[in-house]
């Protein structure tokens, strides 16, 4: 296995997948493209805001959905400002550190461990109300938030330290944006490791949670049918409903994503929409799905936007 001068990568520029603008279109992509970023940035600062000042939200369900906007500001600042100046510049070309950092961030923003949380915050809150306060109490719930932060980082350090051992043989990112499998193409030496450890990646980071998921929501469905008040059964299943499609869309997405890396039959134009579409509809989306689903956060939007006026 060669691993000589893996130094020399850091010195080289690869070209990203061309956009394939028709001609003429450039603009006004560019322009949808900035809109949509300074969208994202708008909705998800003013919800992670509205959490922060509003006291009556320091609850475990908000300080879990806290992190969300976090996150999705970091995957849409990993991937839009790179893409729209590429656009206006017409220049596809991106740093090796440059991609690779890109590649760390936008992993690290599609994990599902807070999505994950915050479904076992539902179960307990529904399933075993009388006790919710003495598990979801401050210290578990700091503990869990840190440690999720922790392991994230930790498990993505891992990962791309596999990769930045070996030299590149290859300069051409096979997708509109920088990733583990994409950089993993590149390299000269056998990737059977990487290969296998991605897999492993695959498996814990999106079967784990799915697991969990799926045990809470079922969990969660027996319990809301036993309920006789209506209106706390559709409050309880909206709620959950509504965490629910977040989840199975950025499950089912993803992993699709990572997947077809592994299987030439599939169409690479899927796997570049599907991958786009990860890192664009749910930043643009979960402001809106969870300020206008969530009453009590939908009020305290309002409050801070009068405040503001």
């Amino acid at each position: 296995m060669n691993t000589s001068d893996p130094l020399s990568n850091w010195a080289m520029q690869l070209t990203l997948q061309s956009l394939d603008l028709p001609p003429g279109q450039e603009y006004p992509v560019f322009v949808l493209g900035t809109l949509t970023y300074m969208t994202i940035l708008l909705c998800n600062t003013l919800v992670f805001a509205t959490i922060v000042f509003t006291k009556s939200l320091h609850k475990p369900m908000f300080l879990l959905l806290l992190n969300l906007p976090l996150m999705d500001m970091i995957g849409a600042t990993a991937f839009l400002p790179q893409l729209v100046t590429s656009i206006l510049t017409k220049n596809r070309s991106i740093s090796y550190p440059g991609c690779f950092f890109q590649a760390f961030l936008l992993h690290f923003y599609g994990n599902f461990l807070f999505l994950t949380a915050m479904a076992y915050d539902r179960y307990v809150a529904i399933c075993l109300p009388l006790r919710y306060m003495s598990i979801m109490n401050p210290k578990t719930l700091m503990r869990l938030i840190i440690a999720i932060w922790f392991a994230e980082i930790l498990f993505y350090i891992v990962l791309f330290s596999l990769v930045a051992r070996f030299r590149i043989c290859r300069t051409h990112i096979v997708d509109f944006f920088c990733n583990n499998p994409a950089i993993t193409k590149l390299l000269c030496d056998d990737t059977k490791f990487n290969n296998y450890f991605g897999l492993f990646f695959i498996g814990v980071i999106q079967g784990i949670p799915l697991v969990i998921v799926t045990y809470t929501y079922i969990q969660i469905l027996l319990t809301c049918m036993m309920m006789k008040q209506a209106d706390a059964r559709g409050k309880a299943l909206q709620t959950c409903g509504t965490h629910l499609v977040v989840f199975l869309f950025f499950e089912f997405n993803a992993a699709i994503t990572l997947i077809s890396h592994r299987f030439e039959s599939v169409s690479p134009y899927l796997r570049r929409a599907l991958g786009v579409s990860i890192i664009i509809f749910p930043p643009v989306l979960n402001p809106l799905i969870y300020g206008l689903k969530t009453k009590e956060l939908q009020k305290s939007i309002i409050k801070m936007l009068k405040k503001v006026r």
